[in-house]
């Protein structure tokens, strides 16, 4: 069995590890986006709620409406932090993951190249072989 025959298993194992990497950085991808779109809904939703609230102030609203206000305003205002909290720890993951993805991509494209030189030696000892039996043939041609 030849080098780049005995090759193939590693080949198709780093193979399917890059396929892995790729489908999990993607996962991460969509997740960092659906956190972000969270975000950008929560502040959204606090900005128009705060709107309200401004229109709704000159109206004449008792003390205890407004302070209910004030208290669900700053309760969105925590849930936005806690939410960029984690989007950062989200986009760090998301960085981890592409960087495993870069490795195992690096890996793969190695294997690759080894695979690839192997291929090309064997085809150059396989020239060189029916090379030397074509001169050889040929000597014996030219003997008789």
């Amino acid at each position: 069995m030849t080098r780049s025959k005995r090759m193939q298993p590693v080949q198709r194992v780093a193979q399917n590890r890059e396929q892995s990497a790729v489908q999990k950085f993607g996962q991460s991808r969509q997740n960092l986006e659906a956190q972000r779109t969270r975000l950008e809904e929560l502040r959204a939703y606090r900005d128009q709620y705060a709107r309200d609230f401004e229109l709704s102030s000159g109206a004449g609203l008792d003390a205890i409406r407004i302070q209910d206000y004030r208290v669900f305003l700053n309760r969105l205002n925590e849930a936005i932090c806690q939410q960029e909290a984690l989007i950062e720890q989200c986009s760090c993951q998301h960085e981890q993951t592409r960087q495993q993805w870069v490795e195992t991509r690096t890996h793969c494209q190695a294997i690759d190249k080894v695979v690839e030189r192997y291929r090309r030696e064997e085809h150059r000892q396989q020239d060189l072989r029916e090379q030397k039996e074509q001169d050889e043939h040929a000597q014996r041609s030219t003997k008789k």
